[in-house]
């Protein structure tokens, strides 16, 4: 990405609770990018290719049908979100979230890690539900998201405002000096991100090509104190829904990225210096990862439903009306699931729901968490195991 290196000097701080070297003042410089729209992008044929490549596999895979099309799609959105967590160093797999948010939801408490992931599922689904859908893109959507993202966060002061002290990525804690790579100075940042919003507006180009530079500037940016990667992250998919390459699932890019984070985080330095198609063709060929990943976990899941089906007429012969069945269409969208989840979800009443838990766990389809009666919840048997594999990309190609 074009841009200028700005010049500036850190200044003397003899109160710094630091080691003299670090107190002293210094000079550094802050990397400003061009805006998006005097961006001169001329892809080769490698390139288009894979950016060829990635857009056909996401729109394969939003073609793919569902019995629960927006609970399957919130869970492909829940990996998403994880992966991202994890990017940033919080550890948190399906099976963890699932029990935590089965404790939310019987009014129990749950680790600080767990408010976070789950505060970034929230925001991922802000932005892909809400931002996506707005007729035009501002920064106060963006604003909105790092709100939703940070609010419940031990950094929740800043959430929803953009920093107004540089900032720096490497080198030490306590100035740019030296840094692997020092953001634009704070003044330039509310003209940045103004400008990055006309960006997410425009269609000109493949929608893949505009997410990979729409997240690599918003990184370059780095307009907020904490929580850039996630929210940047986030903005990937608002773009592909707003261009209609994901009307119904999004492409679990983070976890392709968080599997080579080093390879990532070369990528976006790449872009800053210049390699502005290296960073396209590497996004892209995550996209396409991502959708056939994406893609296999929702065949498994079909397959698993149908398991399910079989081992529930087996074992207690229901009627066709049963409350079973309607239960079992909405499971792949609730790894663990409480009674109340499962009538709102369900459209059942709570005897029907209680009749229609005890002969799916009879039948092998659920199995308890816990052994409170008073806040019990569920476990789709199979389902979390499906969800840990996409996590780690290793579901298998199907025959």
């Amino acid at each position: 990405m074009p841009g200028k290196l700005l010049s500036k000097t850190w200044e003397f701080n003899p109160t710094l609770d630091a080691p003299a070297r670090y107190r002293r003042a210094c000079r550094y410089e802050a990397f400003v990018p061009v805006d998006m729209g005097a961006l001169e992008l001329k892809l080769g044929p490698s390139a288009v290719g894979a950016v060829s490549e990635a857009e056909e596999a996401i729109r394969d895979l939003n073609a793919v049908p569902s019995n629960d099309l927006r609970a399957i799609a919130r869970l492909l959105l829940r990996s998403e979100s994880i992966a991202s967590s994890k990017i940033e160093g919080m550890q948190l797999d399906a099976r963890a979230l699932a029990k935590a948010e089965a404790r939310i939801d019987t009014g129990g408490r749950v680790n600080d890690t767990a408010r976070e992931v789950i505060a970034n599922i929230d925001a991922m689904t802000l932005a892909i539900e809400n931002a996506a859908s707005e007729t035009r893109f501002d920064e106060s959507q963006i604003l909105e998201i790092h709100k939703t993202l940070m609010e419940h966060s031990a950094n929740q002061r800043i959430a929803g405002r953009y920093r107004e002290e540089q900032n720096w990525i490497g080198g030490n804690d306590y100035n740019p000096c030296g840094a692997d790579f020092v953001p634009p100075p704070p003044e330039e940042v509310k003209r940045l991100v103004a400008d990055l919003c006309l960006a997410i507006d425009d269609d000109l180009l493949p929608p893949v090509v505009q997410a990979a530079l729409v997240h690599a500037q918003f990184e370059t940016i780095h307009p907020f104190h904490d929580g850039n990667g996630r929210a940047g992250r986030a903005l990937i998919h608002v773009v592909l829904r707003r261009r209609g390459m994901a009307a119904n699932y999004v492409p679990p890019i983070s976890v392709v990225l968080g599997a080579g984070k080093d390879r990532y985080i070369a990528g976006l330095t790449a872009f800053r210096g210049d390699d502005t198609q290296g960073w396209i063709e590497y996004f892209a060929g995550a996209a396409l990862r991502s959708a056939r990943l994406a893609t296999r976990y929702l065949e498994a899941v079909r397959s698993l439903a149908e398991t399910w089906k079989q081992q529930f007429r087996a074992s207690v012969n229901p009627r066709s009306d049963a409350a079973g069945w309607r239960l079992i269409d909405v499971l792949p969208g609730h790894p663990t699931i409480t009674a109340a989840v499962a009538m709102e979800a369900s459209g059942r009443s709570r005897p029907q729901v209680y009749v229609a838990i005890e002969q799916l766990v009879k039948a092998g389809v659920l199995a308890p968490v816990n052994e409170n009666k008073r806040n019990m919840s569920w476990e789709a048997v199979g389902l979390l195991d499906l969800l840990v594999q996409l996590e780690n990309g290793q579901l298998p190609i199907s025959e």
